[in-house]
Order: C-alpha cells, then sequence, then structure tokens
C-alpha cells in the first residue's frame, strides 16, 4: 500500500502520538531500521480470520509486545513476546513498518535500549495458539486472550481511547487480504 493510500485511509494511525516521555509517529515500511536503533517490537496476530487480543485485569485492550532483551533481534523478542503474552507461537510475519519514536526523558527505560530515538518494529503474523500466557513477574499481566473479528478489536481499542492501535488492526487485516490476492 502506497503511504498517502494508507494515510487516508487510517489517518489515525499516523497522527502523532504521545506514551508518557514518548512522542512518536507511525513510518509505514517493507524495510527495517537500523537493528541498534529498535528498542520494541510489536505484532497483530491471527489465527486463521480472527484477530487476537490481549486483555489486561481492568479489560483493556492490549496488542502484544515489548522491548527487545540483550542480544536479541526483533524477530526473536517477537516469538518471546508473544509466548510470555499470548501463549502462542509466531507461524509467520509480515513488516508493517515502525513507529519513531523520540522521548524526552533523561534516561532510557532500560538501560540496554537506544535513547532518546528509537524505532517500535510493527508487522502483522499469523500464530498458533499453544498454550496459557506465561505472564513473567516483570512482564505486563494479561487476563485473557481472546480470538475476535478485526472489526470487533477495532471497537474495543476506539472505546478504550486508542484510535490508534484501532487503525492499525484495520491496516494490517487491510495488508494481509490484499497479500492474499497476490497469492491467487
Amino acid at each position: 500500500m502506497a503511504d498517502t493510500s494508507a494515510q487516508q485511509q487510517f489517518p489515525e494511525l499516523f497522527a502523532p502520538v504521545r506514551w508518557g516521555p514518548v512522542e512518536t509517529v507511525f513510518v509505514p515500511s517493507q524495510r527495517l531500521p537500523p537493528q541498534a536503533l529498535i528498542g520494541n517490537v510489536n505484532v497483530i496476530p491471527f489465527v486463521g480470520d480472527l484477530a487476537v487480543v490481549l486483555r489486561m485485569a481492568d479489560r483493556r485492550p492490549e496488542i502484544p509486545g515489548g522491548t527487545l532483551e540483550p542480544g536479541e533481534n526483533y524477530l526473536t523478542a517477537l516469538e518471546r513476546e508473544l509466548t510470555e503474552e499470548a501463549g502462542a507461537h509466531l507461524l509467520t510475519f509480515t513488516l508493517l513498518g515502525a513507529w519513531r519514536c523520540h522521548s524526552a526523558a533523561a534516561e532510557t527505560y532500560r538501560s540496554r535500549l537506544p535513547h532518546p530515538d528509537f524505532y517500535r518494529v510493527v508487522g502483522y503474523g499469523d500464530v498458533a495458539l499453544v498454550g496459557k500466557p506465561t505472564n513473567p513477574v516483570d512482564g505486563e499481566q494479561i487476563a485473557t486472550v481472546d480470538l475476535t473479528s478485526v472489526e470487533e478489536v477495532s471497537r474495543l481499542f476506539r472505546q478504550w481511547q486508542r484510535p490508534d492501535l484501532a487503525a492499525l488492526y484495520l491496516l494490517a487485516d487491510h495488508e494481509r487480504q490484499a497479500s492474499r490476492l497476490w497469492e491467487q
């Protein structure tokens, strides 16, 4: 999808967003940012035609992902985060782009992460749900892992004032459907 077309179809995804001290903007791309600047990863997971959405104890929806551990590349981090947060195994991954981030904080969240400028890589993929989330003590505590339609996930994120993530799920579904057409 051309950048301008995606921006017109999913404008909430391209609006600047503030996550605490971090200001971010989504940049679509089929190329990874430099590995040394990748600090975080996210994936929109699918099981068949259904999207996977994580639910926190307060029922807030969340997207799987997190920070890279020492020595990890983005794909290893995605696989680990899916196991921890969704009890899932990554089968395929397609890059959508990355959030370009700038932190106003004096210090980085974790000393191993790039600072003040870094990227949060994001894509979509097929997963197999193979168990329960491992929920490590120092990670996010996931209450449920739900399978639902992309439209329902989008509605949930909008309900929780996250139109950027609602649009991200819609873009992932759009790109996934388009790639299926190319394969036929």
